[in-house]
């Protein structure tokens, strides 16, 4: 009997398998930035930039009202840490703002406070003090300076009553009388001989100001009992 061969279909398995990544999502989905649209970008960053200084000027310009001087002090060199800890010692009558030259310039152009111009170079951060007792606004300041050993980081310049004072005048500013000084300097002169009241008629006119209208604040509160 003759033997029958039996065969098996059989299939060959490929030798090697091709590997394909599947497609990114989020890669087909990205926007992509034509030449025009980057060819855009400056101006949009120009926007942003004008934007900005025009801000600080305001900003600088809203500091002015009723402001009675305004200062520049070198920033150069000064960190981030030494400016938060000298913007806390500072009372609530003082701010500090940091802006460019130019910005602050083109601010007070045309103003009394135009003549700061001599000390607009380099780094400078602006004090705007909004009380008339000069001395005590920039005492903190003073004692920020010594005990932070920050001798090259000095007064620039100040406007006080639209009148320049340069870094070796400060202590013309730092000296000057306090109004209840003053006010008990002319109240005295008044009850005293005219020789007296003649030496304090020549002191500066805002002194006399201050004093006389403190005078003229007793007599009324005087007449009204």
């Amino acid at each position: 009997m003759d033997a029958t061969l039996l065969t098996f279909p059989t299939s060959k398995a490929p030798s090697s398998h091709i590997l394909t990544r599947p497609a990114n999502p989020f890669l087909s989905s990205k926007p992509k930035l034509s030449f025009k649209s980057r060819r855009h970008l400056p101006s949009i960053y120009a926007a942003i930039s004008r934007t900005k200084k025009e801000e600080t000027v305001e900003t600088v310009k809203k500091q002015l009202e009723n402001c009675y001087l305004l200062a520049g002090i070198n920033y150069k060199g000064l960190t981030v840490k030494q400016f938060q800890e000298l913007r806390k010692s500072l009372p609530e009558t003082s701010k500090l703002v940091v802006a460019k030259n130019t910005l602050v310039y083109k601010a007070v152009e045309g103003t009394e406070w135009e003549s700061l111009k001599p000390c607009m170079k380099g780094m400078n951060v602006w004090l705007f003090v909004h009380t008339e007792e000069i001395p005590a606004a920039i005492k903190p300041y003073r004692d920020f300076q010594k005990e932070k050993k920050l001798e090259d980081n000095d007064f620039t310049g100040a406007v006080f009553e639209g009148k320049f004072y340069g870094p070796d005048e400060f202590k013309t500013l730092e000296t000057l009388p306090s109004r209840a000084e003053v006010y008990a300097k002319l109240l005295g002169s008044l009850q005293s001989p005219a020789s007296a009241l003649v030496s304090t008629l020549q002191a500066p006119a805002r002194e006399i100001v201050m004093v006389l209208k403190a005078y003229v604040k007793k007599l009324e509160e005087g007449g009204a009992q």
